[in-house]
């Protein structure tokens, strides 16, 4: 047996020669028989079945058809074009610095924070605190109908006997100067009483008692005598009565504070350096 031999023998007789020979094979056997893809190449672009089926639906969701075999082929050819003009442009760094790209990558994240609120239902108990907490969003305004005949003699004596017409019952349409104003309202807010007869009509009218001439009330066009047809005091409705409503809003406050929080717990991972506003702009 010659030196080299016996060089040989004892390498292989060695524990760790061994394990490297054992891993090897075990290495080489899996390979063999592993049927999962590859891993895709840095600059491969692969538009697989499932990624056509999804175009296809795209596709049927916009035009209410399937596409043919032609306008799919021009689907996926536009997708690869798409894709390579992105990783070219992520890779000549032009997304950096680019304030469309930002806003949309934050409205992104945004999206992605506010989606979790969608998932979580609020009880009567959290909806009944809501409405409590912000009575003013939900409170109906009061309501108003009135009549109203417009004088055309602002006269105490005249405006009197006029007034004491309709009390007794006279026809409103003989009495008084014709206008374009509508001779009687439906039930309406302030807004809308005001909108028609000019600002802060609608307060001189809420001490009146319904179904009883009174007068004169002054608006922007002259001088009316009114009667209130109806009259509903404003309210903060029951949870029971707007519960959609309440909830929407506060969905849409859980969306904020959600938000910021989830802002809050990001920014915490930064350290951040702010210049002072003073400084910045002082001369």
């Amino acid at each position: 047996m010659t030196a080299s031999d016996r060089v040989s023998g004892s390498i292989f007789k060695e524990p760790l020669v061994h394990f490297l020979l054992l891993g090897a094979v075990i290495f080489g056997l899996y390979a063999a028989l592993d049927d999962s893809p590859p891993p895709e190449a840095q600059n491969a672009i692969v538009i697989s079945p499932d990624d056509a089926r999804r175009l296809v639906a795209e596709f049927e969701a916009t035009w209410r058809r399937p596409p043919s075999e032609a306008e799919l082929a021009e689907i996926i050819d536009g997708t690869i074009r798409e894709e390579v003009y992105v990783r070219e442009a992520l890779a000549l760094g032009l997304d950096r610095d680019d304030a469309v790209i930002r806003r949309r990558l934050q409205l992104k994240m945004e999206f992605l924070t506010e989606s979790g609120a969608e998932v979580v239902t609020p009880d009567d108990a959290t909806l009944q605190a809501h409405l409590d907490a912000n009575p003013d969003r939900f409170t109906e305004a009061p309501l108003v109908a009135l009549e109203q005949v417009m004088l055309d003699d602002a006269d105490p004596q005249a405006v009197a006997a006029v007034l004491a017409r309709l009390r007794q019952g006279e026809d409103p349409a003989l009495l008084g100067r014709p206008t374009m104003l509508p001779f009687a309202t439906r039930p309406s807010p302030p807004k809308v009483i005001d909108s028609i007869f000019g600002p802060d009509f609608f307060p001189l009218t809420t001490a009146f008692q319904v179904g009883i001439w009174e007068g004169p009330v002054e608006s922007a066009f002259g001088s009316h005598l009114v009667r209130i047809t109806d009259k509903r005091d404003g309210r903060t409705p029951s949870l029971a009565e707007i519960r959609d409503k309440v909830e929407q809003d506060w969905r849409s406050t859980f969306v904020v504070q959600l938000r910021e929080e989830r802002l809050g717990a990001l920014m915490s991972r930064y350290e951040i350096t702010r210049p002072n506003p003073a400084a910045v702009l002082a001369p």
